[in-house]
């Protein structure tokens, strides 16, 4: 949990009763902090460290995880934690090039705005340390306390030049009755249908709880086989998981599909143990999950996908039918939650 001494700029507070928005700075950043009383739960959000809600606390205990003590330390040394987003292509890309409408595309590693992983291949996109996020509102009212960032994807030639499809992202973050709501919206300006391949990382712990204690919940029907670069091969199996499955002893790195839905599409994922419980729903369109959980590591993350990882070249080849897409001038909006019971 990050310790921060909080300086306030103007404008300071959006109050009404139960709920507050507040504009700080953190070690020099400018910082939102969303807060329920009733709840004692607060989010904070980082606009230019990628819009990344990177603290969540309930009753003072922390529900993200975070490797750093303070804000200054996340800045100097930009890592995961909280709650990243990864877009145009959320997790990896099985070499410089991928395809979208037919056409083959050709990444610029020259540039220097993405990653590779151990394998050589492009990963989580160029928005996860962003600093393009502009907050449009800030408000707290009878039933809840809320920020929408915006970010203009088609002012930066050097992304352009990676995912040539112009388009804007708003990013809400909205606490009501202890529940973040993280809702995303995505609206094409480019001639060309956009495909997507988008989504979030979240990061979570069960503070003071050990993780061999840690059971966890995936409502899943398939598991999509991986490759030994963790790239899928197209091949689909039914899943097969304990269910809780415990993660003493062990790690994860998986992919799944076919998710398990209550009757508004929902599908909740969650963490459980000493009596504390965090868990994510995600939306009917977010169709894929990703659950990460190293060994040794005092984290699991249940991400929210839409469509699995290389989804674009996958698309083009003909082993997966998912990929979900924008119209030029069309939208696409969905959300996921996060909530806690126990503590």
């Amino acid at each position: 949990m990050m310790r921060c001494a909080w300086t306030l700029l103007l404008p300071l507070m959006s109050s009404a009763a139960n709920y507050t928005a507040e504009r700080l700075t953190v070690d020099g950043l400018e910082v939102l902090r969303l807060a329920d009383a009733a709840a004692q739960a607060e989010v904070s959000i980082v606009p230019s460290l990628g819009n990344n809600s990177y603290e969540m606390k309930v009753k003072g205990q922390p529900v993200f995880w975070s490797p750093y003590q303070t804000l200054a330390e996340f800045r100097a040394k930009p890592a995961h934690l909280g709650n990243p987003f990864l877009a145009p292509w959320a997790n990896r890309i099985d070499g410089l090039a991928y395809w979208a409408n037919g056409k083959r595309y050709l990444l610029n590693p020259e540039l220097a705005n993405f990653r590779l992983d151990n394998h050589k291949q492009p990963i989580h996109g160029l928005l996860v340390y962003a600093k393009e996020w502009k907050v449009n509102a800030l408000k707290a009212t009878a039933d809840s306390a809320a920020v929408t960032s915006r970010i203009e994807f088609w002012r930066r030639p050097d992304w352009m030049a990676q995912f040539p499809f112009a388009h804007t992202i708003e990013m809400t973050y909205r606490l009501r009755s202890g529940v973040l709501e993280v809702h995303t919206k995505v609206e094409n300006l480019s001639s060309e249908t956009m495909p997507l391949s988008l989504g979030y990382h979240p990061y979570f712990r069960l503070a003071s709880v050990p993780r061999d204690d840690w059971k966890i919940h995936i409502p899943a029907r398939s598991h999509v086989v991986l490759g030994p670069t963790l790239v899928p091969t197209g091949e689909i199996k039914p899943a097969s998981l304990a269910d809780p499955f415990p993660l003493s002893g062990a790690k994860l790195d998986d992919v799944f599909t076919d998710l398990v839905r209550n009757s508004r599409g929902e599908a909740e994922f969650w963490v459980e143990g000493g009596g504390r419980k965090i868990s994510v729903v995600y939306g009917p369109k977010y169709d894929v999950a990703v659950v990460y959980a190293p060994a040794g590591r005092d984290f699991v993350c249940f991400e929210p996908m839409v469509g699995v990882t290389n989804v674009f070249n996958l698309a083009q080849a003909g082993k997966y039918n998912r990929l979900q897409s924008i119209p030029p001038g069309g939208t696409w909006t969905e959300s996921f939650w996060i909530k806690t019971s126990g503590y």
